[in-house]
């Protein structure tokens, strides 16, 4: 059965699937098996070099056509890796199996015994999974966070001189701006990021145990370690960890997804505020021909975009929180249920990616009320009791907090009025009033 948006169990394979499309690439058992290839076909090539004596009269002028085998690999020789694994029941030996085949084609019989010479299968799995997460990361995650980052650049620019009143515990505070407010999640993002290109992406490559015991006792005199080292940070563009187990300790893609899931949660910060303007009606939201907003209730305009980026992030939180949790520990030298999750790499980008087109999606409805951002200001006068209180302390009057304070706790409207009147009352200079006049919620926004 072909798998549609209609009989898919996930639904980032079902109907969300046209939005996850390019993770295949990356996440996909087919992408797992050609990730598989090319390092296999990559470590004979190292192997050559060396040069390993069995391997010296290997023309290096076949390399190009080796190459061949993972750039020009196609669903249908990853469904011939697949046919052989029904047979030997492992998979990355039948991605040997089938190298071996295309040595044969290219009458290569006399150097296949080389290809995954004294490897174990997670030197295989432990280079090619974290080869796929460093391209997805560079390839797709990192261009749609960017998208949302530019417009998020592009609204607080656009917003910059907006007046706002802020609200702490919910209640009136201090005013702000609106494009500052927005400034603030593009600093949080791009902060995470640093940290997160900071990650290396390391990779375990060492043979059954981690020790180069096969490699060593074949060839006493070669120094596997510097090998190893070589081909995994130079051909591979990872980070090689030594020493390890049979499986890279996974320290550091433990990191890598604790850092996407703090940027989920500024995001999810980012959608639950936004949600709050919109109920607060500062913003309104632009309407699609055709588009239903209830089903019941004719009038509703829901900010459904950022509800369900929100959801995804919550899920693809919780995996990128187990994965991270789980990886690093694994029964003395290797059991198998690191390769079970992993299994799961792809979901959380899927969910996250998700989410990344939704809020975007939001954002570009999102139609600003002005009027009611003034008008929330001007039914707020007493946010300005502190600015008033603070120029009276500069100028040394007695007790200006509990002056204020005694004027603004009270049940009583405080309006233009009331605080004008307040200040004529004060004893200070008229230079002082005016100065203290001059303040209204609207101009008093900081830096």
């Amino acid at each position: 059965m072909n798998i549609t948006q209609l009989n898919a169990i996930s639904p980032i394979d079902g109907r969300y699937r046209n939005k996850i499309a390019q993770l295949s690439n990356y996440f996909s058992e087919e992408a797992l098996i050609k990730y598989r290839v090319l390092v296999e076909i990559e470590y004979f090539i190292s192997l050559c070099e060396i040069p390993l004596p069995q391997l010296q009269g290997f023309d290096e002028k076949i390399f190009p056509e080796l190459k061949k085998v993972y750039e020009n690999f196609s669903s249908e020789d990853a469904q011939k890796i697949k046919d052989i694994e029904k047979i030997t029941n492992h998979d990355v030996k039948a991605v040997e199996y089938f190298i071996k085949e295309k040595f044969d084609l290219l009458g290569l019989e006399e150097f296949k015994e080389f290809i995954h010479f004294g490897l174990t299968s997670q030197d295989i799995n432990n280079t090619a999974i974290p080869l796929s997460i460093k391209d997805a990361i560079n390839k797709v995650y990192s261009e749609e966070l960017n998208k949302v980052i530019n417009k998020l650049k592009s609204l607080s620019k656009e917003w910059a001189e907006i007046s706002m009143l802020a609200r702490t515990h919910g209640q009136p505070a201090s005013p702000t701006r609106l494009g500052k407010e927005i400034q603030v999640f593009i600093v949080r993002i791009e902060e995470q990021l640093k940290f997160i290109y900071q990650i290396p992406n390391a990779a375990k490559f060492g043979g059954a145990t981690g020790n180069f015991n096969a490699h060593k006792v074949a060839y006493p005199s070669i120094d596997w370690q510097g090998f190893g080292a070589n081909f995994v940070n130079n051909k591979l563009g990872l980070y090689h960890s030594f020493p390890t187990t049979q499986i890279e300790h996974y320290d550091h893609m433990a990191s890598l997804f604790d850092g996407l899931k703090r940027i989920n949660t500024i995001l999810i910060d980012l959608d639950r505020d936004i949600w709050t303007y919109v109920a607060m009606d500062y913003f309104k939201q632009k309407i699609k021909k055709g588009e239903i907003g209830s089903s019941a209730m004719p009038h509703k305009v829901n900010p459904i975009d950022f509800e369900n980026s929100e959801g995804n992030l919550g899920i693809a939180n919780a995996i990128f929180e187990h994965l991270s949790r789980k990886l690093p520990v694994s029964r003395m030298q290797r059991d198998l249920t690191d390769s079970t999750v992993l299994r799961n790499v792809g979901v959380p980008f899927g969910h996250t990616l998700i989410a990344f087109t939704s809020t975007l999606k939001g954002l570009n409805k999102l139609l600003l009320n002005e009027s009611k951002f003034q008008e929330e200001l001007n039914n707020n006068w007493a946010v300005v009791a502190e600015a008033i209180q603070t120029i009276l302390r500069r100028e040394g009057y007695p007790n200006p907090y509990e002056a204020l304070k005694g004027l603004t706790r009270t049940n009583e409207n405080i309006n233009q009025v009331s605080i004008g009147n307040f200040i004529e009352n004060l004893d200070v200079s008229d230079e002082i009033k005016k100065e203290l006049k001059l303040i209204t919620p609207s101009n008093y926004t900081g830096i």
